[in-house]
């Protein structure tokens, strides 16, 4: 159907309604809709058909916006207006590859029409779309050649797809259109020229980028950008003397700036550990108050010199009271020798420091204030806990609290000791000393809340971070709106600890939907940066925007999601009712008399909390109704709500993994949980040939990694008992079995495994687990394997214990109940402190000396 010309007066309302589209206006543009839409004349016009859908949908009316636009399309499939439309409505769902086939056909219509081309540019260089981009790019340039954006944004095309000299050409002709006095400083040039420079140093132009650096350095505002990358430069060029003088000068503007160290040293090249340790001498002498250049030696001298250097740099910290020192020196703690050495002077300092309030009886009198033996001893905790002494670190914090505790550092070291002791409940009590010392600083508060979640005190950490959250909404709102992904995850860890996986995978799919944020907000950049000239930084973006969900957080909570996914495969969730049934056929009268009154007093506090969650629910909702009625132009429809109970009763676990698993698997390649955690989905879904893709990846990784052992052998087994795998499927996997496990079958390798790493505790749990999984009845053979705590085994540590008393709790092993205690009995001789090796019934005791009553005196009121 051809497009319909509207008369002077409709025109004219049409682009009224253009203009309340763009002014954000969407209640007025609705009206002047309704006044052409009014006129049988024009009642199917399909352009203000389309607009009103938009309008529409902006107010958060998808479903009937949807229904106008296609209906104005149809009304008018050579309209751009429509095409354009139906292309924002589709973009404003995120259906970007379908928004690019709008645009490119209301190109069609209209090919010079420089919105769209804008429109569609940003989608391309969104999705990444390169070539397409730099396309789009070049007509918009045909266009509009004065703009400067037109250059710039097809400059940057060519800079994404790596024609770095094509782009620097591009830059350079439209820097010859600038009429730029060469005494005048302009922010937006000088960003200009920076960034060219840039392009010139990633295309390898090392000399022409260091002359272009010289020229046009007077207008360009950052100087210290342009001593950097002129050392930087020099470097690159062989040009040492020149690069020497450029450090030495950044030296004197920064002394504490690590690079212009390394920078010095290769520019002077020293050829040995003497020459190397004198520019760091010289440098001593020009800033005596410099900690860097005293430290900075220490990660590569060894022996007397190493101890000498030490003492300097341990002295200057202790005696102006540096909290950090012991952060600063962490990096030592992987070379045996130089522990030693540290713990050797240390140990002395206090020793002196006691007797004669002097580092050492050799000192000419001067003493130290008492503050001195106070930070020596706070270091001495840290180094203690470092090497996994914490009966004597904890002695040596509790003396410095002693003498001054009112120190929140002394209360953050405590909790920390606590933490690596195994024991996260003391942790947490000890962070929340600390907190109610100073409860206007934010970093404990967030640390004590972090550790409170670690000990599974979620409503605790909640009402902690509410301190410093908005007032009005509930803190873990709030916590969620700013994007706070560390509660978050923590948060995730601790549901996921208490087996409520409906909540942990609530906070998972939050974190992932702040990535998506993340990710659709540059939508906002693309255009603000060239008009900003902010060119290094725009680039900067895009780059990291490409590896986004390497973060840590989106890693740990795809992770977590992961794991409770293949978990929910294994054991679907079942009604309450059956897991209580099931829960309680085992008991006795008395143990069942006491869980009633526990289930009484939960179900109680539960409807409580929940009358308390809808009157602040219902309090929130008024406020947004207010302020609803008050903003008019309501932006966008809400989301899609995550409900615990939907999220942990979803019909295929696997499919969901393999959501958060896809981004894991392009970006974090080289870390082996990826792949052992695809290969978990991969064995679920009987797909072996992504089995042993996943196994091959992980062998390059770590070919002795315990998990790994665990995915072969029962890949091996699979394989072994598989009857109706296809005939080729079978060839290539017996072909790649053979090249990479040899003639050995599952029983064989698990033997071989546990012969080759029989001192390691990781790994002969591995193996054990694999002996009853392959065999039942070596069931009490593998018990005695993993519960050997030989002095002279390796991985002896507090986290791999409690691994392998879990797994003899949770029946892997088989039924070893005695094994077991004595097993725990032996840990806890071990590790003092650690809580998962206590003795049955030891919290209950804790309780009761903390005080706190839910014990048997409280259930028998409650029977009265």
């Amino acid at each position: 159907m051809p497009s319909v010309t509207l008369p002077p007066k409709e025109n004219a309302l049409f682009k009224r309604i253009l203009r309340c589209y763009e002014h954000k206006q969407y209640r007025n543009g609705l009206k002047f809709c309704k006044q052409i839409l009014s006129n049988p004349k024009f009642a199917e016009h399909g352009e203000t058909l389309a607009m009103k859908g938009l309008t529409l949908n902006c107010l958060g009316k998808k479903e009937e916006a949807y229904e106008l636009v296609r209906r104005g399309l149809r009304n008018d499939l050579r309209s751009h207006v429509c095409w354009h439309v139906y292309g924002l409505l589709q973009r404003s769902d995120k259906k970007y590859e379908e928004a690019i086939k709008c645009y490119r056909n209301a190109l069609k219509w209209d090919k010079d029409n420089l919105q769209i081309l804008r429109d569609l540019s940003l989608l391309q260089i969104q999705m990444r779309d390169l070539e397409g981009y730099r396309e789009t790019r070049y007509q918009l340039l045909q266009l509009r050649p004065a703009q400067r954006a037109s250059w710039i944004g097809y400059a940057i095309a060519y800079h994404l797809l790596e024609d770095y000299e094509m782009a620097a050409k591009i830059i350079e002709e439209f820097r010859k259109t600038q009429q730029m006095s060469p005494d005048k400083v302009d922010y937006e040039y000088s960003e200009l020229l920076l960034y060219q420079n840039q392009v010139l140093r990633e295309a390898g132009l090392y000399k022409e980028a260091l002359e272009h650096l010289s020229s046009y350095e007077k207008q360009i505002c950052d100087k210290l950008a342009v001593e950097e990358t002129r050392g930087e430069l020099l470097l690159k060029l062989e040009r040492l003397e020149e690069a020497t003088q450029v450090y030495h000068r950044l030296q004197e503007r920064n002394p504490e700036n690590w690079s212009y160290y390394h920078g010095l040293e290769n520019a002077l090249k020293p050829s040995s550990v003497e020459e190397r340790h004198k520019i760091y001498e010289e440098v001593w002498e020009k800033f005596p108050k410099g900690l860097v250049p005293r430290r900075l030696p220490l990660g590569f001298l060894t022996g007397e010199q190493f101890r000498e250097c030490l003492d300097r740099y341990l002295r200057l910290n202790f005696s102006k009271g540096c909290p950090p020192v012991f952060t600063t020196l962490k990096s030592l703690y992987s070379n045996p020798d130089k522990v030693a050495i540290i713990e050797e002077l240390v140990v002395g300092y206090e020793t002196c420091l006691k007797s004669c309030r002097m580092f050492s009886p050799n000192d000419d009198g001067k003493e130290e204030p008492p503050t001195t033996l106070l930070w020596v001893q706070y270091f001495l905790a840290q180094h203690y806990d470092m090497i996994g002494q914490q009966t004597l670190a904890l002695e040596y914090i509790n003396a410095a609290i002693e003498s001054t505790p009112t120190l929140i550092e002394l209360f953050l070291v405590k909790a920390k000791i606590y933490k690596h002791a195994g024991n996260i409940k003391e942790a947490a009590q000890w962070m929340d000393e600390a907190q109610a010392l100073d409860t206007a600083d934010r970093f404990i508060n967030s640390k004590c809340a972090k550790y409170m979640l670690k000990a599974g005190m979620i409503k605790e950490a909640e009402e902690m971070c509410s301190k410093f959250t908005r007032e009005g909404t509930s803190a873990v709102e709030n916590l969620n709106e700013m994007q706070c992904m560390w509660f978050q995850t923590e948060c995730a860890l601790a549901y996921k600890a208490m087996n409520k996986f409906g909540e942990a995978l609530k906070k998972c799919h939050e974190i992932e939907r702040h990535f998506v944020e993340i990710t659709d907000d540059q939508f906002d950049f693309h255009t603000y940066c060239m008009r900003k000239m902010t060119l290094r930084s725009y680039v900067d973006l895009l780059k990291l925007e490409d590896v986004l969900r390497m973060h840590p957080f989106y890693c740990k909570a795809a992770t977590t999601a992961i794991q409770i996914y293949l978990s929910l495969h294994d054991n679907p969730q079942t009604d309450d009712s059956k897991e209580l049934q099931a829960d309680t056929t085992n008991l006795s009268d008395k143990e069942l008399k006491k869980l009633r009154n526990k289930q009484r007093r939960a179900q109680k506090k539960a409807q409580l909390e929940e009358e308390k969650k809808n009157a602040e629910k219902e309090k929130q909702l008024k406020n947004q109704k207010k302020k609803k009625d008050d903003d008019d132009e309501e932006i966008g429809g809400p989301k899609e709500e995550l409900i615990p109970d939907k999220l942990v009763k979803v019909e295929n676990p696997l499919e969901e993994a393999i959501k958060f698993l896809m981004p894991l698997k392009q970006l974090v390649k080289e870390k082996i949980d990826t792949h052992l955690l695809a290969f978990e989905i991969y064995f679920r879904k009987e797909k072996y040939l992504l089995m042993l893709q996943s196994l091959k990846r992980a062998l390059a990784i770590n070919p002795d990694h315990p998990w790994l052992h665990q995915c072969s052998v029962r890949f091996l087994k699979g394989v072994s008992e598989s009857k109706d795998l296809p005939e080729v499927v079978r060839t290539v996997l017996k072909q790649e079995i053979t090249r990479l496990f040899g003639d050995s079958n599952a029983k064989s390798f698990n033997q071989a495994y546990l012969a080759k790493h029989s001192n390691s505790i990781p790994h002969r749990l591995a193996a054990a687990k694999m002996m009853v999984y392959l065999d039942s009845s070596t069931e009490t053979k593998a018990a005695e394997m993993v519960t050997a705590l030989d002095e002279e085994l390796k991985n002896r540590t507090i986290k791999n214990c409690t691994e392998v008393l879990e797994c003899l709790r949770s029946g892997v092993l088989g039924d070893c109940k005695e094994q077991t205690e004595s097993y725990r009995a032996e840990c806890h001789k071990l590790y003092p402190y650690t809580l998962a090796f206590m003795p049955p019934g030891y919290e209950e005791s804790t309780k009761i000396a903390n005080g706190d009553v839910s014990t048997e005196t409280e259930e028998l009121a409650n029977e009265m």
